[in-house]
């Protein structure tokens, strides 16, 4: 079936299943791997995407519901392959990013919590980033990277 999406700013018309999962689309058929599958339950968050601007589990998504919805995986966070968000450059520069499965998840989901939220106090980012899990970090460094990145973004590091 053909469905219309608009991804990373991008109208693509796909061929696809209606009830294939957003996940396996963007992983197999889109040509975006950087969402991750964790657990496939929508438990670890690895998986997170926008969709219109809220960070949900692509796992337990249909394609046919993002139809005429805009949907925004982690490649679509930068507006460039060489020009990172001041979150992608502080979870470099504050060690947030150790094995990988669960960064481009974080990411999003610190995105999203940094756009509603310039400057989230401590309780805030740890909630925002609650149905994301590390198994490397023991998130003191994820929770630092999003600070950094709050202040980064204050200073004038990026919209």
């Amino acid at each position: 079936m053909k469905i219309a999406l608009t991804i990373n700013g991008t109208k693509r018309e796909v061929d696809l299943p209606p009830m294939m999962r957003l996940l396996d689309a963007l992983r197999t058929e889109l040509g975006l791997p950087g969402s991750k599958e964790g657990c496939g339950e929508g438990e670890c968050g690895a998986c997170t995407i926008l969709l219109d601007g809220e960070p949900v589990n692509a796992c337990l998504v249909a394609v046919a519901q993002c139809v005429g919805r805009e949907i925004t995986t982690v490649e679509g966070l930068a507006p460039g392959a060489d020009h990172l968000l001041p979150i992608q450059q502080t979870f470099i520069t504050e060690g947030g990013a150790q094995c990988g499965i669960c960064t481009p998840g974080m990411l999003v989901a610190a995105e999203a919590l940094l756009r509603r939220r310039p400057d989230p106090t401590e309780g805030e980012i740890r909630e925002a980033l609650a149905g994301n899990i590390c198994r490397c970090t023991g998130y003191q460094r994820i929770v630092e990277s999003v600070r950094a990145a709050a202040a980064l973004r204050k200073q004038g590091g990026a919209p």
